[in-house]
C-alpha cells in the first residue's frame, strides 16, 4: 500500500512518502510513473494511503471547495473534511458503505496533513487526530514509526527524522520503496490551545 509520515520537531513540519504505487500484485515503481502520493492545498500537504483513485479525487475534491477548504487547525480540517464529503459522493460517485455496522457514512480516506499550524491524521468517518511528535500511515507505517521513536530525541531535524521514517517503510514493507518524497514546513509560533 504504502509509508507515509508527519513529524513536528523544534520549529520544523515534515511529511514524506514513499514511491511505489501497487495494484494488487503488480507494482508500478518510481521511474515508471511519478507515483506522488503528497499534494499540496495552499500552505498545507496532504498524503494519502489506501485507494490509487483517492490522489487524483480528493486533490480536485479539496480545491473544488475553494474558500471553503481550510486546514489550519484540528476542527478546521475536521469541518472541511465534512464539507468535502457530499462532494465526494454527488461529484466522484464515493461508495460511502463500508460495513453494516458503521456508524456513520465513510469517506474511504486515510490522510496526513502538515502545515505551519501542525501535523493531522484525517480518517474514514472524518475523525481528526493533531500528533505532537510523529505519526504514519499505511502498510509500512508500524516500521517507520518504531524507526522514527528511535531515532526522535537523538535527530534534530523533523526532515531527517520523516526520511529515516519512509526509509525503514521501504526497506521491510512489500507495498513501500524508495526513493521518499519529503516537504518540510517551518511551525507556526504557538499562541494559545486549541484543544479540539
Amino acid at each position: 500500500m504504502t509509508t507515509i509520515v508527519v513529524v513536528k520537531k523544534n520549529d520544523e513540519i515534515a511529511i514524506a512518502s514513499d514511491a511505489l504505487v501497487t495494484f494488487g500484485e503488480t507494482r508500478l515503481p518510481h521511474g515508471y510513473e511519478m507515483n506522488e502520493k503528497i499534494f499540496r492545498i495552499a500552505d498545507s500537504y496532504i498524503g494519502l494511503a489506501g485507494s490509487t483513485a483517492h490522489f487524483a479525487v480528493v486533490a480536485e475534491a479539496l480545491r473544488h471547495l475553494g474558500d471553503d477548504c481550510k486546514l489550519g487547525s484540528r476542527i478546521e480540517i475536521f469541518n472541511t473534511f465534512q464539507r468535502l464529503h457530499p462532494v465526494l459522493k454527488d461529484r466522484f460517485f464515493l461508495n460511502p458503505k463500508e460495513e453494516d455496522s458503521d456508524p456513520y457514512e465513510s469517506s474511504q480516506i486515510t490522510a496526513l496533513v502538515a502545515n505551519p499550524s501542525g501535523i493531522y491524521g484525517v480518517y474514514s468517518y472524518r475523525e481528526v487526530f493533531c500528533f505532537d511528535r510523529f505519526w504514519g500511515i499505511g502498510s509500512g507505517r508500524s516500521f517507520a514509526l518504531g524507526a522514527m521513536y528511535a531515532t526522535y530525541d537523538r535527530t534534530a531535524s523533523a526532515r531527517r527524522i520523516a526520511e529515516i521514517g519512509v526509509k525503514a517503510g521501504a526497506e521491510f514493507d512489500k507495498s513501500s520503496a524508495l526513493p521518499a518524497r519529503v516537504f518540510s514546513v517551518t511551525a507556526q509560533p504557538v499562541t494559545g490551545g486549541e484543544t479540539a
